[in-house]
């Protein structure tokens, strides 16, 4: 089942390539690229997707890179290891196809560890490291060149974020020196921070990469189409909504996404979405930025995608892009509870008041929510108050609780170094994970990223604080994004990143995880199963394709005894 019908229009394009390059984390089929995949078919377009990230030669290069950072970087400066590894990482990979000189090159990388993990990195490492990213761009050159050849697309798209953006440059580049007449568009959330409109990294990039035609800001079908179609000046590099007349797609009318080119059975989940932008403001974000006005379909039409999709692709799990689940879920869950199918799924949610209501917990359990992603931040009242989050402590703990209790996974997502956090808001983040460890799934903390444009706050931060380069100016020609920071904003960046490695022993000492690889995942869900009655079917189970798996009769509500009385209690069945 496709939903999907068939018009034509006037193109001076037929054949497309769209791809995601290393390195994005696979747990779903690129849903961006797929979406508009659907979203061109339907308009006559032929479209074919990749994605680069489940490449075994790819994942090798990583694994041997990383294995290389845990070599000099001192466990107890790891912080979270693999989020601030990818950002020295992607620096590293674009440096290294920059450079003209090899010394200010190899001094460079030492400045991006020793600014991000605060750590020394030797020349014997170094030069592994180097040899590690020279077969990377050996294989990448290799893989995009037989796309091409296999293709023979007319157009190239690449979905661009932080962490691929110096896989996705090098690929422009080979595919241009390949095929000259190939037109090459790049979008993605890259241009919600690193690349967002205004910025210098914009502008320098412009001049820097004349083998990209056309780039598109924010959110792509309609806008990619009016190109396609010749309806936008081609005289500019970029284009915006603004060039749309502002206006956003109708997620009611959208079709399925196609993961046809994909092998889904390596991935873990399908993804798909309720909704676009946010209803909300937090300083530190920058989806309303990027997506502009908030849509959202209704609960009948996400019960019929997700059964769709089940059919088609025979997952029962699905992660749901979106920022947040809260306007849907309700009516989400009573659609579900009413169908013979059970379906799981997954998806970010805000602490807010009916997510502290047991009843309310219970009900979304029997519908099918697995994982909630909670973005709480901050122990902190006064933090969360300078952040905007409009939730309060009571409410996130009342949240955790009720959620665990329903046996939904809870991963906690936490920010250290918010501008004017002290050590006794970061204390007081840390006393919130300890009274709640059993209630916490996962817990992942990262360091506080500052974006000249982007962020709801960034104009704010910028009046108020100096900026600078974290990294030499000198240094752009190499990395050609640079990555700011508030000099003389508190906590400094060093005092953050050091919260961010006692956050992480702290949450080591409790035993609460932060899975990355299906192992750890492995680990944390049968520890989930010790602590939660109700606990969520693991992974592993959910990955097996033959065999169903339909819990909710086992769904039991707890008993009074079985509820603690008061946020001082302990949280044990």
């Amino acid at each position: 089942m496709r939903m999907t019908k068939t018009k034509q229009n006037s193109k001076r394009y037929h054949s497309i390539l769209l791809g995601l390059l290393p390195y994005w984390t696979p747990a779903i089929p690129p849903l961006g690229i797929s979406c508009l995949k659907t979203y061109l078919q339907e308009h006559g377009y032929d479209v074919t997707s990749f994605d680069a990230n489940m490449n075994a030669g790819f994942r090798k290069v990583y694994d041997d890179y990383f294995r290389l950072v845990r070599q000099d970087v001192p466990a107890e400066k790891r912080g979270n290891f693999f989020n601030q590894g990818m950002d020295a990482m992607r620096n590293h990979m674009m440096a290294h196809f920059n450079y003209d000189d090899k010394t200010k090159y190899d001094e460079l990388v030492k400045i991006i560890y020793a600014r991000i993990f605060y750590a020394d990195i030797s020349d014997e490492v170094i030069a592994q490291m180097n040899s590690v990213l020279d077969e990377c761009y050996r294989l990448l050159k290799q893989y995009i060149v037989a796309k091409l050849e296999i293709c023979s697309p007319e157009v190239l798209g690449l979905s661009v974020f932080s962490g691929n953006l110096p896989a996705a440059v090098y690929a422009f580049r080979t595919a241009k020196e390949f095929d000259p007449n190939l037109h090459t568009v790049m979008g993605g959330g890259i241009f919600s921070d690193q690349l967002a409109e205004g910025s210098p990294n914009l502008d320098y990039f412009l001049q820097y990469a004349p083998f990209i035609d056309q780039m598109i800001i924010g959110e792509g079908e309609d806008t990619f189409l009016a190109h396609l179609e010749g309806r936008l000046d081609d005289s500019k590099r970029y284009f915006t909504r603004e060039d749309m007349g502002d206006t956003s797609i109708d997620v009611t009318q959208a079709v399925l996404p196609d993961f046809s080119d994909f092998d889904v059975d390596n991935y873990p989940q399908l993804g798909s979405y309720t909704s676009r932008s946010c209803p909300f403001q937090c300083s530190f974000c920058a989806e309303t930025v990027h997506w502009g006005v908030y849509r959202k379909k209704t609960p009948r039409q996400i019960v019929d995608e997700l059964k769709a999709l089940h059919a088609e692709y025979g997952h029962q799990l699905f992660m749901m892009g979106d920022s947040l689940l809260n306007p849907v879920i309700v009516g989400l869950a009573e659609e579900f509870a009413r169908e013979s199918i059970c379906l799981y799924w997954d998806g970010y949610l805000r602490a807010d008041p009916p997510a502290c209501e047991q009843v309310n917990t219970m009900s979304w359990r029997k519908g099918g929510y697995y994982r909630a992603r909670l973005g709480v931040e901050s122990g902190s009242e006064k933090v969360l108050e300078s952040m905007n989050k409009k939730i309060s402590v009571t409410q996130i703990k009342e949240a955790i609780r009720c959620l665990a209790q329903a046996g939904i996974k809870t991963t906690t997502y936490w920010i250290c170094g918010h501008p004017g956090e002290t050590e006794a808001d970061f204390q007081a983040t840390l006393d919130l994970i300890e009274e709640m460890q059993d209630c916490i799934w996962e817990a992942e903390c990262n360091p506080f990223y500052y974006a000249l444009k982007g962020q709801v706050d960034s104009d704010k931060w910028m009046a108020q604080y100096k900026r600078v380069t974290l990294f030499p100016e000198e240094a752009t020609d190499m990395l050609v994004t640079q990555t700011w920071t508030m000099e003389d904003c508190h906590p400094l960046r060093e005092v953050t990143y050091e919260r961010v490695n006692r956050f992480t022993e702290h949450c080591r000492r409790l035993g609460i995880p932060n899975p990355y690889s299906l192992e750890e995942i492995y680990y944390a869900d049968g520890r989930w199963q010790q602590l939660q009655k109700n606990a969520v079917p693991p992974l592993v189970e959910l990955q097996n394709a033959e065999k169903y798996i339909d819990d909710r009769r086992k769904v039991k509500e707890l008993s009074l005894a079985e509820v603690p009385a008061s946020d001082q209690d302990d949280f044990a069945f």
